[in-house]
């Protein structure tokens, strides 16, 4: 892991006068710790470079954490110490927007956005938030579970524009959350292939035989549904091992799972890899076995570096990765035009699918669909559609 992010916090009480033709951009995010949506975070402000003619651009952490990603070094970045705590996030931003005389704000993540909506209209400027999961999938069945869905209810709808990850993410968050439509705005996660391919030719994190293996990753959460893939594994008749990249709370019971089913010696967990890419280039099927998602950036990674791709058909993204096409329910496995999709919770449907895979020409051919689909999900793509609705905002505030 990288060092703390601890720089000096700036302090404006009014715009020099040099820059007084650009307008503040302040982006917010719970932190920059492991996490796909840190690392679009950390993308989509590399790429922003070109915008600083026009923009001053921010960016505040709610939190203190470790991170392994690099900003550019001309974001200016303001660490906070939320602990977690929406109150004490909106607490704290409520004091630093005081001093930055933001223009605009953007957030990812719910905390982040809940704390943006409300601060935004204290200080009465454009708020516009990027919700990245599906939100009714989301938060646990309890009390504090229930409280952010009542929050998330009442106060997402208040945001000048949402911008969803995917059409089942927006659609979710009209038809659940009563976010108005003419408020919702598509932008896709960007991935950067270049960069993803490039670090696929470094050292691999561990060294592996020639024998095609079957790789996943993310963090081991029970959403994420290790444990089926781990099943399907071990009745799909796939060659060499299974590869698990990721921490989280949910590890120890899945090397249980994985002994018990007798591949104590096939199920590796390498742990978090800061360049997983290498071991994706090496492998021979990459599997998404999650129960929900709000854009599976891990699925697009290894299509990026021309992997074929097996996905459950879950809410939201694979099947408008994989089809083109919104979720629709299927009962048996459905050969896309990019890669396989299963229901989710099928253990058997998914050992069909990993079975299937094991015939080379059609890894191959998915290989090369998958490298083709990934290129449609450009940084350049989506960064123009972020600043494209930041502009929109400003200009009718």
């Amino acid at each position: 892991m990288g060092a703390l992010i601890r720089p000096e916090i700036i302090q404006f009480s009014a715009w020099a006068s040099d820059m007084s033709h650009k307008k503040r951009a302040v982006f917010i995010i719970n932190s920059l710790t492991v996490g796909g949506a840190e690392r679009v975070m950390c993308t989509f402000l590399a790429s922003s470079a070109s915008e600083r003619a026009d923009f001053e651009i921010s960016l505040v952490l709610l939190d203190i954490e470790e991170s392994p990603y690099q900003l550019a070094d001309w974001v200016e970045v303001h660490q906070l110490d939320s602990r977690g705590s929406l109150l004490r996030g909106i607490v704290a931003l409520l004091s630093l927007f005081r001093r930055l005389h933001p223009d605009v704000s953007i957030s990812f993540l719910t905390r982040a956005n809940l704390a943006n909506v409300l601060v935004s209209a204290f200080w009465r400027i454009p708020c516009i938030i990027s919700e990245r999961i599906n939100t009714s999938t989301h938060f646990r069945d309890d009390w504090t579970g229930r409280l952010a869905k009542v929050l998330v209810k009442a106060i997402y709808p208040r945001a000048t524009r949402v911008i969803a990850v995917s059409a089942g993410v927006a659609q979710d968050l009209q038809s659940v959350f009563s976010v108005p439509e003419k408020k919702l705005v598509v932008i896709a996660n960007p991935i950067d292939i270049p960069s993803i391919q490039a670090q696929s030719h470094e050292q691999a994190a561990i060294e592996l035989d020639d024998e095609a293996y079957v790789m996943s990753m993310g963090r081991l959460v029970k959403s994420k549904n290790f444990a089926l893939l781990i099943e399907a594994f071990a009745q799909s008749g796939f060659p060499g091992k299974l590869v698990i990249l990721g921490e989280g709370p949910e590890r120890e019971a899945l090397l249980r799972k994985a002994c018990d089913l007798g591949l104590r010696d096939r199920v590796l967990f390498p742990g978090f890899a800061k360049n997983p890419f290498a071991l994706l280039r090496r492998a021979g099927v990459f599997v998404l076995s999650s129960s929900a998602e709000g854009f599976p950036n891990s699925l697009l990674e290894a299509m990026a570096v021309g992997i074929p791709v097996i996905s459950t058909n879950c809410a939201s993204g694979p099947s408008e990765i994989l089809a083109d096409c919104s979720r629709a329910e299927i009962d048996g496995l459905w050969f896309a035009e990019y890669g396989i999709l299963v229901p989710t919770d099928s253990a058997e449907l998914m050992a069909k699918a990993l079975h299937a895979m094991t015939d080379s020409d059609l890894r191959l051919r998915y290989g090369k669909k998958a490298a083709e689909r990934a290129r449609y999900f450009t940084v350049e793509k989506a960064k123009r559609g972020y600043w494209e609705v930041v502009r929109a905002e400003l200009q009718s505030a």
